[in-house]
Parts: structure tokens; sequence; C-alpha cells
């Protein structure tokens, strides 16, 4: 089963909307919630993305798929999971600093996701400059 483009804009809407209305409610101390409640729904869309990556990932291990054909979308699959566990973790460090769970700095719970902004700018840079004209 493979979605159109446009169910995939819309889940991905539904899935922050969830979000943003529980997090307002929750900063507006209308309900009192624990954290990891709150983002649920983030964690819900990125376990989807993360089994669609690894069923796209294990379809490379069919008898009849080109090891040679798709080496760079590999490598562009691996940062793209590297990227949601990165993501996940920033997640999980930010729940655990807000429930009081963990007395850790601030700047040690944003050390994923700064990886994760420092990675993102390097792939936007070899996306814009992989081409040289001459």
């Amino acid at each position: 089963m493979k979605m159109s483009l446009a169910q995939r804009v819309l889940l991905s809407w539904i899935f922050a909307l969830i979000f943003l209305i529980m997090l307002v409610l929750k900063l507006d101390s209308k309900i009192d919630w624990n954290w990891f409640l709150i983002f649920l729904p983030v964690w819900t869309f990125d376990t989807i993305l993360i089994l669609m990556l690894i069923v796209k990932m294990a379809g490379r291990c069919k008898p009849d798929c080109d090891p040679r054909d798709g080496e760079q979308s590999l490598k562009r699959k691996l940062w793209y999971l590297t990227a949601l566990l990165l993501k996940l973790a920033f997640c999980l460090t930010l729940c655990s600093r807000l429930e009081r769970l963990t007395e850790i700095w601030v700047s040690l719970v944003c050390i994923p996701l700064w990886v994760l902004m420092g990675g993102a700018l390097v792939e936007l840079g070899h996306n814009v400059f992989h081409y040289r004209r001459e």
C-alpha cells in the first residue's frame, strides 16, 4: 500500500495539530497530564516513519535488487533513520527533564538536537554544492 503525497501531508498535519493542541492545553494548565503523554503524537508519527524506513531498507535485501543501483539512496535513508533517532533522543531527554526525572542541564538535553541540526546543515550543503559547474 502506497500513500499519495496528499495523504502523507494530511497525516503529518493531523499529528502536528494534535500535538500542538495538547501542548497548548498543558502550558495553559488546562490539563495536568504527564509530558510523555503530551509528546505521544510526535512519537507515534516518528514510529510510523521509522517503520517505513526500515521496510524500505529491508526491501534492498531482495534477490533481484542490484546493490550498486541505489547506494546513495541507502546512505540517505540511513541518514534519515539517524535523524529520526536523534529527534527521538531529544524528545525523550526533554520529557524526562520536564518531568524532573533527571536533573541534567538543558544544554545536555539539547545535544541530540544540535547534532541533528549540524547533520541537516551538512546534508543541505551537500545537496546544494554537490554538482559543480565547470
